[in-house]
């Protein structure tokens, strides 16, 4: 099969078409035919020889795929609920930059209806990071306000339609007018340009001084502290990222006298059960907004997989809106 490599650390240019080996299921897993593969953050990490694979997983970046499932065992077919042949939307730990590649089966769900392969791809490894952290640790509840650090990535904009769809107010940073403008037009309540504004005088204002419910944080660094001013009450800080920096310095007084929980996490060595509940969630409470409209994924561009290198300089330019997918067929 077709596959793009990382031949060394490094830069873009280090990521290669190269021909592997189709890889073969193991029991409780499907062999998919990839037709398109999401481009995420974590892998231009992998890239760079920031963010090894857990044991055991393919070298080979990517972590989401969509496609026709081609093979698998009766009982991962029945875990997944879908026919050889069926179209599927998969998480994986790795491999997904590639013609086909294997999947736990309890981590596949079927294309929701009215999606395409490209739009598919662009689901899981969002869905499952947004799900985990805001709704399914920080307990979000519908009235309340989420703030999201980064609201134009591909986070920021799933972070935006779930929020929104399941009844919370929502408020973003971005990192310039357009950007903002962007993440208004696709649900936003209100967004924040933190290059000339002060966030945590703005969420205080827009929140009467309450501050913000449920804070996701892409960035942490000197954020964190300053998140501390603008969480409300009882608030909760979800840490999912690092690209401020792994330092930072928090008032731990008003840690206490706000009583808030700040939670860090990773998704991709989290064990496959633990995964398989996620999946389950999004099954019932998210894929039928998706399938009924009142969610869809937003594609910013789309690549041929063997332009790879050119997804991911578009990533680390993080001028995009939405998601970056590869297509393979």
């Amino acid at each position: 099969m077709k596959a793009i490599e990382i031949r060394e650390p490094g830069g873009p240019q280090v990521l290669q078409p190269c021909e592997r080996p189709r890889p073969q299921p193991a029991a409780g897993e499907l062999l998919i035919e990839v037709a398109a593969s999401g481009v995420n953050r974590p892998d231009v990490l992998q890239r760079k020889g920031l963010y090894p694979m857990p044991p055991g997983v393919s070298d080979l970046p990517g972590l989401e795929v969509a496609g026709r499932v081609v093979e698998g065992d009766a009982q991962a077919l029945a875990a997944a609920g879908v026919v050889v042949g069926d179209r599927v939307t998969a998480l994986v730990a790795g491999g997904g930059y590639a013609e086909y590649c294997v999947a736990p089966a309890v981590q596949c769900l079927p294309v929701p209806a009215g999606l395409d392969d490209i739009q598919a791809a662009a689901l899981p490894e969002t869905f499952f990071t947004v799900w985990q952290n805001v709704f399914d640790i920080a307990r979000l509840q519908p009235g309340e306000t989420l703030l999201v650090q980064g609201g134009s990535s591909g986070i920021g904009v799933t972070a935006i339609a779930l929020a929104k769809a399941l009844g919370s107010t929502v408020i973003v940073t971005a990192g310039s007018d357009d950007k903002c403008a962007a993440c208004v037009a696709l649900g936003a309540d209100h967004a924040i340009n933190y290059r000339t504004q002060d966030f945590v005088a703005e969420v205080k204002r827009i929140t009467g001084g309450r501050g913000a419910d449920v804070i996701l944080d892409m960035v942490a660094g000197d954020y964190l502290g300053r998140e501390l001013q603008c969480v409300a009450d009882d608030g909760r800080i979800a840490v999912i990222a690092v690209q401020g920096g792994t330092s930072s310095a928090i008032d731990a007084g008003l840690l206490l006298r706000k009583r808030v929980t700040v939670s860090g996490s990773t998704l991709r060595p989290r064990s496959i059960a633990y995964k398989a509940r996620l999946a389950a969630q999004l099954r019932e409470r998210v894929w039928p907004l998706v399938a009924s409209g009142a969610i869809r994924p937003v594609i910013h561009r789309v690549f041929d997989a063997e332009h790879a290198a050119q997804a991911h300089e578009l990533m680390e330019s993080s001028t995009h809106v939405g998601k970056i997918v590869l297509r393979w067929r």
